[in-house]
């Protein structure tokens, strides 16, 4: 098989990303029998099919899914060679820093309680780095798949498996992640039960909940517990949650990160050693886990959980 140039590598992800063919050319400053021509010379090259035509547009297939996001992460690549490089060349003549965008992806209550702290520290030790940060729900791929489909270079994550114990699977990879990633945890929140301040009798209140809480291993414990209502009212995300409890419509179970915007309109009780925990950590790709940048991030939220 023929490797696929860097262009084309550009022309699928536009059309994968602009939903067209004749949408991708205006994006990419092409013409559209350009665009078509450069994907079906990679289809040929691939040998198989990577876009649905139709009159709509043109939507990957699941072989067309895994070419556009290991072609932007391969792209990515290419983008930080030059920084890369520059850091190895000043490093030579003495202590270097990273430089360039990186691209973090992350769940909403760890971008405001993790990030904050290690960016600070980042950005007083290699200037040149500039963090772009999207706020990403963690339902789906959630934030590593952000990672997996080359969109971020780095993710915070949840990661699954057993909620104590070692990371399982090959190489520290918890289950759950999309194969090839690279993982590390950062830190456990053990969850409580929050309800509103003074109230005589918590666990009679209606359960609150968020489609982002928790994992199958801590849904287990819910279940196991003959005290814990099932959910009736469903909120946005955790802050509407801990809103919603203060407020005294129900009780919920929160982790550590969000229960650090409570108020005094809310009180929070211990689950006990035998209580669900989260871990969090930290997701990245093979390739990328190398570079200067991602390292020096990883390096500042290891420092937070220390």
């Amino acid at each position: 098989m023929t490797e696929l140039a860097p262009q084309e590598l550009r022309v699928l992800v536009a059309v994968a990303e602009a939903g067209g063919f004749s949408a991708a050319a205006h994006r990419l400053g092409i013409t559209q029998s350009a665009v078509s021509h450069s994907v079906r010379g990679s289809e040929a090259k691939v040998g198989a099919v990577l876009f649905d035509r139709g009159r709509a547009g043109a939507s990957p297939t699941p072989a067309g899914e895994r070419a556009v996001a290991l072609g932007r992460r391969i792209l990515r690549l290419y983008e930080v060679l030059g920084a890369e490089a520059r850091a190895a060349g000043r490093a030579a003549a003495g202590p270097g820093t990273a430089e360039g965008v990186l691209r973090i992806a992350a769940f909403r209550s760890a971008a405001l309680h993790l990030l904050p702290p290690a960016l600070e520290r980042l950005a007083a030790r290699h200037p040149g780095i500039r963090p772009e940060i999207r706020v990403v729900r963690e339902l789906g791929p959630g934030t590593a798949g952000e990672v997996a489909a080359g969109r971020a270079d780095l993710a915070i994550a949840t990661l699954s498996g057993p909620s104590s114990g070692p990371p399982s699977g090959p190489s520290g990879l918890p289950d759950g992640l999309p194969d090839g990633l690279l993982s590390g945890e950062l830190t456990r929140e053990a969850y409580s039960l929050v309800h509103p301040a003074g109230h005589p009798d918590p666990k009679a209140l209606p359960l609150l909940d968020w489609d982002e809480n928790c994992g199958s291993y801590t849904r287990d414990w819910w279940r196991a517990q003959d005290w814990i209502p099932r959910a009736t009212v469903k909120a946005e995300d955790d802050a509407m949650v801990l809103t919603m409890v203060g407020r005294g419509l129900g009780m919920a179970i929160l982790p550590e990160l969000s229960l650090r915007e409570a108020t005094d309109a809310v009180e929070i009780a211990g689950l006990g050693p035998q209580g669900p925990v989260r871990r969090v950590g930290y997701v990245t790709t093979p390739e990328l886990a190398s570079t200067l940048a991602v390292r020096a991030l990883i390096r500042e939220l290891r420092a937070e959980r220390g």
